[in-house]
């Protein structure tokens, strides 16, 4: 019965990466991140539970790669074709091509052994957040602009090439607690945390529609201290 746990996991995962992308494409953009959000929940614990129950397999390994394509994959590229589409029309299709580089840079994980402690390009749920906290903030706009519209697509793009480029990007999986060892991980966890309170400062004063935009903002922080702590 043990064994079954992770790969149950898993499939939780999955449903709600399914649900997130039935929700987008109903612009239900709130509802949708928070699927996604939970997604990243269930994707977190698979692993962990696998590890602690010493119950991983070559199935649960590929399930889980599947599921993460639907909830960080497949979910915010139906989010971003659902708000460009009223401007765009047909053209927003493209959007789905970051869905084909999520899987992609999937399955370059499942074979690179360089990535046992941190990553080779982003990760698909830091790249998912991102955009369900974007698309979600500015779906509360009363209307897209379609130069920010084209902005968005061309930064899809650039999401792409993120996602399979060869970039290190650390890990927040700690192996132990001390600040020597973990010190790029206490940075960003301190900042993100800066960062959400003056967003909730800033929300209680401008209103609350822009804690959505929370999460893009600290997975942009997470990308620009990667970068620089990996040149240091």
């Amino acid at each position: 019965m043990f064994r079954h746990i992770p790969n149950i996991i898993t499939g939780f995962n999955l449903l709600s990466g399914a649900m997130a992308v039935v929700l987008a494409a109903h612009s239900l953009f709130g509802l949708a991140f928070i699927f996604i959000l939970v997604g990243a929940f269930f994707d977190f614990f698979d692993g962990m539970s696998a590890r602690a129950l010493h119950v991983g397999n070559p199935i649960g390994k590929e399930l889980d790669s599947l599921a993460d394509d639907i909830t960080f994959g497949l979910a915010p590229s139906v989010m971003l074709f659902a708000l460009l589409f009223p401007v765009l029309g047909w053209w927003a299709l493209l959007s789905l091509v970051m869905a084909a580089f999520s899987a992609l840079r999937l399955a370059k994980f499942n074979l690179d052994e360089r990535q046992t402690t941190s990553f080779i390009g982003l990760a698909t749920p830091a790249n998912a957040i991102f955009w369900a906290s974007l698309i979600t903030f500015l779906s509360n706009a009363e209307f897209t602009p379609f130069w920010l519209c084209i902005a968005l697509l061309v930064w899809s793009f650039a999401s792409c090439y993120l996602l399979i480029c060869e970039l290190p990007f650390f890990s927040l999986k700690f192996h132990n607690m001390t600040w020597r060892d973990n010190r790029v991980k206490y940075v960003f966890i301190i900042g993100a945390v800066l960062m959400l309170v003056a967003a909730v400062i800033t929300a209680a004063i401008l209103g609350w529609h822009i804690l959505w935009s929370i999460g893009a903002v600290i997975i942009i922080w997470y990308i620009l201290l990667s970068l620089v702590t990996s040149k240091m």
